[in-house]
């Protein structure tokens, strides 16, 4: 029983998924902070439509960021939660294009890409830790997501 956290979990199992979720949290921070440029700036002819988008996409993101942290927690570790950090962890790049449509579409279906592919590898490490709080998290992550990739797909063939 030693070797267990609080949730009755392996506490290196649980540590190395910990470490895999906080890269997950650094990207999410980077692609909330993004949107948010995106919707701040956005200018064209599909201005009220993607103003709202992006917003309704940042929203959702900063409930998956606190989601996300406290699930680091549960787990019996640290988030983290400094944005120097986030750079250096992220695989999304901070983005400098926020005011043209098109690109902030392809720079969010691309950080969907990365977020999506990162909560698969969560997936399969929570599995084999026997996480059925994260596995379901990232599940229904992905699920979600999955639908708002082929969204703004279908926005991008208009």
């Amino acid at each position: 029983m030693k070797n267990l956290n609080a949730i009755g979990l392996d506490k290196s199992k649980s540590k190395e998924l910990a470490e895999k979720i906080n890269i997950l949290l650094a990207n999410y921070s980077i692609f909330y902070q993004n949107t948010r440029g995106y919707h701040w700036n956005i200018k064209g002819q599909k201005f009220f439509e993607l103003h709202l988008k992006f917003e309704e996409l940042y929203t959702d993101l900063l409930l998956k960021i606190d989601e996300v942290a406290e699930r680091i927690l549960t787990l019996g570790h640290t988030p983290l939660h400094n944005y120097s950090t986030y750079k250096q962890t992220s695989l999304i790049a901070e983005s400098t294009e926020v005011s043209d449509g098109i690109k902030a579409v392809e720079n969010i279906l691309e950080s969907f890409k990365i977020t999506i592919t990162l909560q698969r590898e969560i997936l399969n490490l929570s599995a084999e830790t026997e996480d059925e709080g994260t596995n379901a998290l990232m599940s229904d992550y992905i699920r979600a997501q999955e639908k708002l990739v082929w969204m703004y797909s279908a926005f991008l063939t208009t």
